[in-house]
């Protein structure tokens, strides 16, 4: 019998060895394919043409960062489309983001791209030079080949609904201000910042249960534990999301002297990063929710909550031991990210030394169970060049409910007198405010939401990198977006953002 076209990716590193000990010239050609357009066609029907066996591997649909609504088509289709035409001998479905694994997988005597892909400057993402040490490794070659080129991001994106109406709108009114090689140059210049991340380190504790009903006596939920997963959250989290722009971060904290802390502080903060306080009458924080399993396609399911916290704020002599270090830190950095819980770090004379020598502040004053009402932007701070908030935090600043959220942003932001100013307004929108610009008015970019903590934090992240480069708000909060929408399909801050997936997301987004 014929052997079929569609090679599973386990058994395909044998297939094709078999292929090649036969003598067979094996052409590799690899790619998201989410849209088969003339472009590819005459692509695949060149490339067949140098040698006995083509073979198309695809990207998995778990690892396409095109961003919302990609793949259009899952990889039964796209593998079946591709399985389909006359030229391709066989497909393989690779799951992995990049190609250097399916290179690996089928080991190609040529490898072809298209001829766009000669000219250096169109590779954004800079992944083809990887790519063709790794053919060359294996004693392959690489061909630029095609005489047709189509998009078929732009295709999607142009004739598709894949994005919603809003969305749409924004992203193609953006690509009219912003190429994609500015989008990558402008995050690429994150690189250059000197970051401070200052702020209070919390770990969230999961704890997965099985809810198997209410007790007979006492009404209460009754779960069977299933397992426990602890990660870096708080300023921590913060610190890990700017980590992956710029090198020259450092982190600075208040911990307890626990062992776990220390080892668990010590896998992300590298000891040149590390300004933290440890101080053996402070309990490191934790915050410990119970959630159900997570089900694919819906939002996590949180049952309750408990927070291992300090009843009592640090004393004068731990806080005149922060107050040095801050202070012989604090003139180096071109950003003082502050991501302020009102856990205890934050004490009145902290606040006033950041507000005092920062040279830019970024802030975010956060609300949650343990503070409501207590912290509360304006009464703990008189200054920030850049700030977000969400709507609670607005609607405690302003001590009404029902409010005009651009005018009440902008009388925030004169108050501050702020460069730039953020509302978060998670499913609804996203308002920024930059000095003699027009307000900004940012859609959500994704909206198979996960697990909104750590959202926040992560929009901060690269809201406030982009402020310090002075780059338009409309860009700027596109740039917090893009960050937002990968937090939420992250169960709470198990890993930081991806810059990689963050550059071909927006990349995509601004394919017009």
């Amino acid at each position: 019998m014929p052997v079929p076209k569609i090679i599973p990716f386990a058994t395909a590193p044998a297939f094709f060895k078999t292929l090649r000990a036969r003598g067979q010239r094996l052409v590799q050609s690899h790619g998201i394919f989410d849209l088969i357009h003339p472009g590819h066609v005459c692509h695949l029907e060149e490339a067949r043409g140098l040698g006995e066996a083509l073979v198309v591997t695809l990207t998995a649909d778990k690892f396409v960062n095109k961003g919302p609504g990609r793949p259009y088509f899952n990889q039964q289709l796209r593998a079946k489309s591709l399985a389909a035409l006359a030229c391709v001998d066989y497909v393989v479905t690779v799951p992995f983001t990049g190609a250097l694994e399916a290179i690996e997988c089928v080991r190609p005597d040529i490898y072809c791209k298209g001829k766009e892909y000669a000219d250096p400057d169109f590779d954004t993402e800079g992944n083809l030079p990887g790519e063709i040490r790794a053919v060359k490794k294996l004693g392959g070659q690489v061909r630029f080949i095609g005489s047709i080129k189509y998009s078929s991001t732009k295709l999607l994106n142009r004739h598709f609904d894949h994005l919603s109406t809003p969305v749409k709108a924004f992203c193609e009114s953006l690509a009219g201000r912003c190429t994609r090689r500015q989008f990558v140059e402008a995050v690429e210049s994150f690189t250059s910042l000197n970051v401070l991340v200052v702020g209070d380190t919390i770990f969230d504790r999961y704890s997965y249960l099985k809810v198997q009903g209410l007790t007979s006596k006492n009404k209460i939920i009754s779960g069977r534990f299933l397992r426990e997963e602890t990660q870096t959250g708080g300023a921590l989290a913060v610190f890990r999301h700017v980590k992956q722009f710029t090198r020259r971060v450092q982190y600075f904290s208040l911990v307890g002297t626990e062992p776990w802390a220390a080892a668990a502080l010590r896998q992300h903060v590298a000891s040149a990063q590390d300004l933290t306080v440890r101080e053996p009458g402070f309990t490191t924080i934790i915050k410990q929710r119970f959630v159900e399993p997570l089900v694919e396609g819906a939002e996590m399911s949180k049952l309750f909550s408990v927070n291992y916290l300090a009843a009592a704020p640090p004393s004068e002599k731990v806080l005149a031991r922060l107050e040095k270090k801050l202070l012989s830190e604090i003139r180096k950095a071109d950003v003082v990210l502050v991501a302020d819980f009102g856990h205890g770090l934050m004490q009145p004379r902290l606040r006033e030394l950041v507000q005092d020598r920062a040279s830019l502040l970024a802030l975010n004053c956060q609300t949650n169970s343990n503070n409501h009402g207590f912290n509360v932007i304006t009464r703990q701070y008189q200054r920030a060049d850049v700030f977000t908030l969400d709507e609670q935090e607005m609607m405690l600043s302003a001590g009404r409910r029902q409010l005009d959220f651009a005018q009440e942003l902008a009388a925030l932001k004169k108050k501050f007198r702020s460069s730039y100013a953020w509302l978060t307004r998670g499913s609804v929108e996203t308002i920024g405010l930059r000095d003699r610009e027009p307000a900004c008015l940012c859609p959500p970019l994704e909206r198979d939401v996960v697990d909104t903590i750590g959202a926040g934090d992560a929009f901060l992240s690269v809201a406030a990198l982009a402020a310090a480069k002075r780059l338009p708000v409309d860009l700027a909060t596109f740039l917090g977006q893009l960050a937002g929408a990968q937090a939420v399909k992250i169960v709470g801050n198990a890993e930081p953002i991806s810059k990689t997936t963050l550059l071909k997301s927006g990349m995509s987004l601004l394919n017009f």
